[in-house]
């Protein structure tokens, strides 16, 4: 427990400081059709960091970009898993843009292209190591079964195994497919 709350405390101060490295971005089922629960998204400029909460009551999941190692994580709370995966910087954005791309649409729900998508397989084997994939990640995974995914190219169509979906705002749809022993 004195643990768990250290690393909470610890993620806190990546977080939180400083207060203005941050913009904060929550988006509602109402302003945006199609999607559920409510979103916010935590920019962190001076740890290259964005943090996206999806907080849509068991269906919630929250997701990292950590710009310093190109790695993201998905946490999902309801398979009590964090999936990481290489961030693919032709499709996602980088942390300015992002950053301005949140600033702009603040409030004002989707509009114009629709978001990208991006398909991962799961690996069926749990990373042991999870420091080497940053700080941030290792902190947010630790103490559940972590993952990682390879970015597949194709349509869903022809994928047979189970995909869990993260629509990243109006940006990116992740598709995360495999199976997990959890």
């Amino acid at each position: 427990l004195k643990l768990s709350m250290i690393v909470f405390a610890g993620l806190l101060g990546v977080f939180l400081t400083p207060a203005l490295a941050f913009t904060d971005i929550n988006i509602g089922s109402a302003s945006n059709s199609g999607t559920s629960g409510q979103q916010s998204v935590s920019v962190n400029n001076e740890h290259n960091v964005a943090n996206i909460d999806n907080n849509n009551g068991w269906d919630s999941w929250n997701a990292l970009w950590d710009y310093n190692t190109n790695f993201a994580a998905i946490r999902l709370f309801k398979k009590k898993v964090c999936i990481v995966h290489r961030m693919n910087k032709d499709v996602m954005p980088s942390l300015h843009t992002l950053d301005a791309m949140v600033k702009e649409k603040k409030g004002k729900g989707p509009g114009g292209q629709p978001p990208t998508s991006l398909i991962y397989s799961i690996n069926p084997e749990r990373v042991s190591d999870l420091e080497k994939l940053g700080k941030p990640i290792a902190g947010m995974c630790r103490g559940i079964p972590t993952y990682t995914a390879d970015e597949i190219e194709g349509n869903l169509f022809f994928y047979s195994k189970a995909c869990l979906h993260a629509d990243i705002l109006w940006i990116l749809r992740i598709s995360l497919c495999g199976e997990l022993e959890v």
